[in-house]
């Protein structure tokens, strides 16, 4: 799934000399995530994406770690919750969809993050459609809420990491795979995923739930374990979308 996610084409620092002039306009469609089939969550963000979505956990790209993501789809290049005009159809947009085209570029040590942007999104002008980044060489108000919006996902995503990291150490997740069965008897599998074991997860010591309690993680476990009953949801979708694509819909 973690292959999935290189949506950023053209990555530069943002600054006054070479975006005093820069604009970004809302309401672009979400186009550049068509081919998206997972997204990665911040660990604050699944109690709102288990309403709506399947939550599971996968590869981050690091070595050894996973981190919680979001199912889009279940074939390459497949995200079903964007329409056919570029409209994303669900109530609850994933902050990594929604922080795009900006993004922190962290130094090697992870002490330094760089606000960046991907110049190649169709919403970036100069010709002062939307929202500045820049007025006479300082920051807009909308720049400024771009950088506290990013500083949140940064401190989040850190959190995000801790709280992954606790529910490997307590070996609480099992790999799984999932049969999709379509109305019309197709099944399609879903493979490369992680969900945390029930049976685990209840046989831990009072000690380590108390733990789990304490900081939210429980919480957010079992909002992840009843978001894992959404795959209906994605067959579902998948079978509207088959039907809107149909020569009897055209």
């Amino acid at each position: 799934m973690a292959k999935q996610l290189m949506i950023y084409e053209q990555i530069v620092p943002v600054s006054a000399q070479q975006h005093g002039d820069l604009c970004v306009e809302a309401g672009i469609p979400y186009e550049f995530a068509r081919e998206l089939r997972a997204v990665p969550l911040v660990a604050q963000e699944i109690a709102a994406a288990a309403r709506e979505y399947t939550v599971v956990f996968a590869p981050s790209g690091k070595e050894g770690e996973v981190l919680p993501f979001v199912v889009l789809g279940v074939k390459d290049k497949e995200n079903l919750y964007i329409s056919p005009d570029g409209d994303w159809t669900a109530k609850y947009i994933p902050a990594f969809i929604r922080r795009y085209p900006f993004v922190f570029a962290a130094n090697d040590d992870r002490t330094k993050f760089t606000l960046c942007i991907d110049e190649t999104w169709q919403g970036c002008n100069k010709e002062g459609r939307g929202q500045k980044l820049f007025d006479n060489g300082e920051k807009s108000e909308f720049l400024d809420r771009l950088l506290k919006f990013n500083e949140d996902y940064q401190k989040n995503s850190m959190l995000t990491e801790i709280f992954c990291k606790k529910l490997q150490e307590l070996e609480l997740l099992d790999t799984q795979q999932a049969q999709l069965k379509l109305a019309d008897g197709e099944q399609i599998n879903l493979t490369g995923f992680s969900v945390v074991n029930r049976e685990k997860l209840h046989a831990l010591a009072d000690d380590k739930i108390a733990e789990l309690a304490k900081s939210g993680a429980l919480e957010l476990t079992y909002a992840h374990l009843m978001s894992v009953g959404n795959l209906g949801l994605v067959a579902g979708r998948i079978a509207e979308r088959r039907a809107d694509d149909s020569p009897a819909k055209a």
